[in-house]
């Protein structure tokens, strides 16, 4: 039986890990690194997928990756191997030497700052293994995918329940004398399924994630909600062109906010590349809506305590009654900006938005009276110098405060500075298995492209 084992010491030997990282910073040093760091990642997965009832794959992974960031001055070079042994490493050490000799030098390369890297390590309590086997896999798979057929005679195809679990341990160290490590553990269940009524065929899914297996849902109310969203799809009408206000559906939201993230890192920032430069200290959303970032969350699916570069992850205010409170940055792009690291050396974790004007999903769609829930949506239509937005949607019809029928094939568009600062009213239905964790986001009228 293929299954993972349940404690970080049967997956690895903590100590010897680190002691190869330790050794590699050594070794750098002898071959002529002026600094160096060390990332190395071991890591186990058992993934299962069936599909009417009948296994279609079974997948056991046990990877183990290395990389090494050379320096030479401030010429910075960067290799890679999964192969850690002796031999293999002074390989790795004569290229990454070789590289940072030939590579022009930057002067905003080098390690972190040493007065900002974490000096305590929380315990964020991420290993929770499940010790799962791949008939137990299996069975769960298949129970979340009958669930779904069992709901209605118009769930009339699958494609595909998964069940997952995977684990891995982190260690990172750099020539200041950072050097820690921490395990960690993700696991899962999905269903895909595809229903019929007439004429009109749809497909959606859904999904269960936690840190601790007895935290995922059934497979059977993952399988009942992938038929209630498939059979909620079916019959879809167009709309025609208008303006209105937009609902994203608390599924979709983060994207949104996500999209803002992308515009404060640094590395837009400093590449002129965002519609938000200097947005320091300025208005972005609106009155007292807040965006706070906690990385020590017991079981969070986005705590760490430090970052890629061993900065000390904190929690903060990025947001604060509207205004931007800080960037996103890693040690290069803070010096690019002449400012200082973040702790953002890899993204944000554990996101949470606050708002007074928040409500029930019900109370939005109350609140929005006429427009559109948007459910999906399509493409990469997002300028991220211009702020300018353009995306494929699909979802539903609101009027009165109540949803009335599926629609597809529209085009949602406005401007991100007037989408960030137009939010009406957010959710109390917060999605809570990813790391940015929001409700529902009603905002301000936008255009919607229809047939018309």
């Amino acid at each position: 039986m293929i299954s993972l084992p349940t404690a970080v010491e049967q997956l690895v030997n903590t100590a010897e890990l680190q002691h190869l990282v330790s050794d590699i910073l050594i070794r750098a040093k002898k071959t002529g690194a002026s600094s160096c760091e060390v990332d190395v990642g071991v890591s186990e997965s058992l993934s299962v997928t069936v599909r009417k009832q009948t296994v279609e794959t079974v997948t056991f992974h046990k990877d183990k990756s290395l990389s090494l960031t050379y320096y030479i001055g401030q010429k910075k070079s960067t290799v890679s191997t999964t192969d850690f042994s002796s031999a293999s490493i002074d390989a790795l050490l004569t290229q990454a030497h070789h590289l940072a000799t030939i590579i022009e030098s930057d002067p905003c390369h080098g390690l972190a700052d040493p007065s900002l890297l974490a000096t305590h390590i929380p315990d964020c309590e991420l290993y929770h293994p499940w010790g799962i086997g791949a008939e137990e896999a299996v069975a769960l798979a298949m129970r979340a995918e009958q669930a779904a057929f069992d709901y209605d005679a118009r769930i009339i195809n699958s494609d595909g329940a998964t069940a997952y679990s995977t684990q891995g341990y982190h260690v990172y160290g750099n020539s200041h004398g950072f050097l820690a490590g921490y395990p960690s553990a993700r696991h899962g269940l999905s269903c895909v399924m595809l229903g019929q009524d007439g004429g009109s065929m749809e497909r959606d899914y859904e999904y269960t994630t936690a840190r601790v297996p007895a935290q995922l849902e059934t497979p059977e109310a993952v399988g009942k909600r992938t038929a209630e969203k498939v059979l909620a799809r079916l019959n879809p009408k167009s709309l025609k062109t208008c303006q209105a206000p937009v609902m994203f559906h608390a599924t979709l939201a983060g994207g949104l906010i996500g999209s803002y993230f992308s515009a404060i890192s640094g590395s837009a920032l400093f590449r002129k590349a965002s519609f938000l430069c200097n947005s320091l200290h300025t208005q972005v959303f609106p009155n007292d809506f807040t965006i706070k970032e906690d990385p020590h969350i017991l079981r969070g699916l986005g705590s760490m305590p430090f970052d890629n570069e061993g900065v000390a992850k904190r929690a903060m205010s990025l947001v604060e009654n509207g205004t931007v409170q800080s960037y996103l940055l890693g040690s290069y792009s803070a010096r690019k900006l002449n400012m200082q690291s973040t702790g953002h050396a890899g993204g944000v974790s554990n996101i949470q938005l606050r708002y007074p004007q928040q409500g029930s999903f019900e109370a939005l769609l109350a609140q929005m009276d006429k427009g559109l829930l948007v459910t999906e949506l399509m493409g990469q239509g997002t300028n991220m110098v211009t702020g300018d937005y353009s995306r494929g949607a699909s979802g539903f019809w609101v009027e009165k405060g109540k949803v009335q029928y599926p629609v597809n094939e529209v085009t949602i568009a406005s401007n991100l500075k007037n989408m960030l600062k137009g939010i009406v009213m957010l959710g109390t239905d917060i999605d809570k298995r990813s790391s940015l964790e929001t409700g529902s986001i009603l905002l301000t009228p936008m255009t919607i492209a229809g047939a018309g």
